[in-house]
């Protein structure tokens, strides 16, 4: 049976997409950027592009921060500091938090049962103020943040330092459960333990990248880990 778990936080467990538009909409609005919704949207373009940069080690985590306000504000002819927009709008990411439709429910379910974990690509600051904000650091055995470890998720350097970490770890009793299938799913597949991928979103999705099981709920979780047999 399956008795370890590792959880991805951000849009897995937490809503990152509307604290994220939320900070960085404050954030624009302090650098006296104009915020619309073409602003916002292109924001969230930009800074999809500079994680996957991030995921091929084509970028640093320090100049992914920055470089998808400096991106913008050079498109938007604007001259505000993308160095200070930065700051800010980490420090606003770490005020607050929202769940995923039935993320307590599930930790709740799963108490006890299994050894739980997080992995995720977060920085710490931010990471450590939802986690306080959302009071479920409780249900982890540990929590594994990239900007600690020095590595990222797909790498297998970041899931081997995790496994070290971990009592008694067997890879054929553990299970990752995310949303993203370039970091979650790939990380899971790089280091040979079964994939859970996270999809409420019923739109077609073309990847080369399969995980071993889909959910599209989280309160699909605990009847899916009971019929894995390994």
């Amino acid at each position: 049976m399956i008795r370890t778990i590792l959880f991805d936080l951000d849009n897995t467990l937490l809503n990152f997409n509307t604290a994220e538009r939320i900070a960085v909409t404050k954030a624009l609005q302090e650098a006296k950027v104009p915020v619309t919704e073409a602003v916002l949207c292109r924001y969230s373009q930009l800074n999809l592009e500079q994680w996957k940069l991030l995921e091929k080690r084509q970028l640093t985590r320090a100049e992914v921060k920055v470089r998808r306000f400096r991106l913008l504000f050079e498109e938007l002819g604007s001259d505000a500091s993308a160095e200070n927009t930065a700051a800010c709008y980490e420090k606003l990411l770490a005020i607050g938090h929202f769940f995923i439709e039935g993320a307590p429910e599930l930790l709740e379910l799963l108490k006890g049962k299994y050894r739980m974990y997080l992995v995720t690509n977060g920085t710490k600051s931010v990471q450590d103020g939802r986690l306080a904000s959302a009071g479920i650091r409780k249900y982890f055995e540990d929590v594994f943040i990239s900007e600690e470890i020095g590595f990222e998720k797909p790498f297998p350097e970041f899931f081997a330092y995790c496994f070290s970490r971990i009592p008694g770890f067997r890879k054929e009793e553990t299970v990752i459960v995310g949303d993203s299938l370039t970091s979650d799913i790939q990380g899971g597949i790089n280091s040979g333990i079964r994939t859970i991928w996270f999809q409420p979103s019923e739109k077609p999705v073309d990847s080369e990248i399969h995980p071993d099981y889909q959910i599209r709920h989280l309160l699909e979780l605990p009847k899916l880990l009971d019929d894995i047999i390994i």
